[in-house]
């Protein structure tokens, strides 16, 4: 045996926490993975949403501070404006990631009368990047790249690297989010820097997952264990086997979360507060900006 397969370790299931749906927004439905009582924080993860909306439900008028959002879209269309006059149109399997940094005022809405079905993950920002000017990364369908590295297993790499593929994505902080789909009887293993916390989120079907073959079905965070591990192995039990690997390099700073905004200290969240009302500090605008889309479904 080489010494390559002796120190192979597989990351395993440390905890698994089923996300219940409850509301968010203004009659926004979500399944919230990272960012409940059960699972607070997974440096360098903050929450991790898997949204369920129809009209006139949806995410009006908000802002945000520290971090950035990064939303995956698997059915449907939602609509995206900022105070900045940045827009956008996000369809089936488009992807934007928004560093929200030092501020970002915006809405998202659906933008028809149909089911809009995906994912938002707030990835945390160390403080030398908390300040930085905010920017979008926006890839349609197309341009997310994909790897097939046999019939019954398809993976979109939306950030980092899968079975050699690299997504073009940018992170400031380190960050892996693959999408996996899997049909029955297939096995795929996902390699994991050593250094990265990390969790999957199960979207449908039943597999096993981890070394210690975890058995899950939809709707399931299930954490992986910190022990030196360098990938995780996942065996489909079902055809309609779906779910993302999610990890990062865990930041490492203090987390003082109010809401909106993910900062050092509870000063620092005082003055976001303050910025935003008083339109200053990255809020330029901000207090008398409102969106052409809030209204679009009142």
């Amino acid at each position: 045996m080489s010494t390559a397969n002796v120190m192979r370790v597989a990351r395993k299931i440390t905890k698994a926490v089923l996300s219940r749906e409850q509301m968010d927004g203004v009659g926004a439905k979500v399944y919230r993975s990272i960012g409940t009582h059960a699972l607070r924080n997974l440096d360098p993860f903050l929450m991790l949403d898997e949204f369920d909306v129809r009209a006139p439900g949806g995410f009006p008028d908000h802002p945000h501070r520290g971090f950035e959002t990064v939303t995956y879209m698997l059915e449907g269309e939602f609509l995206h404006e900022d105070f900045k006059g940045h827009k956008g149109h996000l369809g089936p399997g488009d992807l934007q990631w928004m560093s929200a940094a030092k501020g970002i005022v915006h809405a998202e809405i659906p933008a028809n009368g149909n089911r809009a079905h995906g994912l938002q993950l707030w990835v945390n920002l160390a403080k030398k990047d908390k300040y930085s000017e905010p920017n979008y990364q926006e890839f349609p369908a197309e341009k997310v790249v994909e790897v097939v590295p046999e019939e019954g297993i398809n993976i979109k790499v939306i950030a980092g690297e899968s079975y050699g593929t690299h997504s073009p994505v940018m992170t400031r902080t380190p960050t892996m989010f693959i999408d996996v789909k899997l049909k029955k009887g297939k096995t795929m293993e996902q390699v994991i820097p050593k250094s990265f916390n990390g969790f999957i989120y199960t979207i449908s079907g039943t597999a096993l997952f981890g070394g210690d073959k975890h058995k899950a079905e939809a709707h399931h965070t299930l954490v992986l264990s910190e022990n030196g591990g360098t990938y995780v192995p996942v065996e489909s039990l079902s055809d309609d086997c779906h779910f993302v690997v999610i990890a990062g390099e865990p930041i490492g700073e203090p987390v003082v979360q109010h809401g909106p905004f993910v900062l050092n200290t509870t000063q620092e969240i005082y003055q976001a507060f303050a910025d935003y009302q008083h339109g200053r500090n990255g809020f330029e605008g901000a207090p008398e900006w409102t969106s052409s889309i809030r209204d679009k479904w009142m």
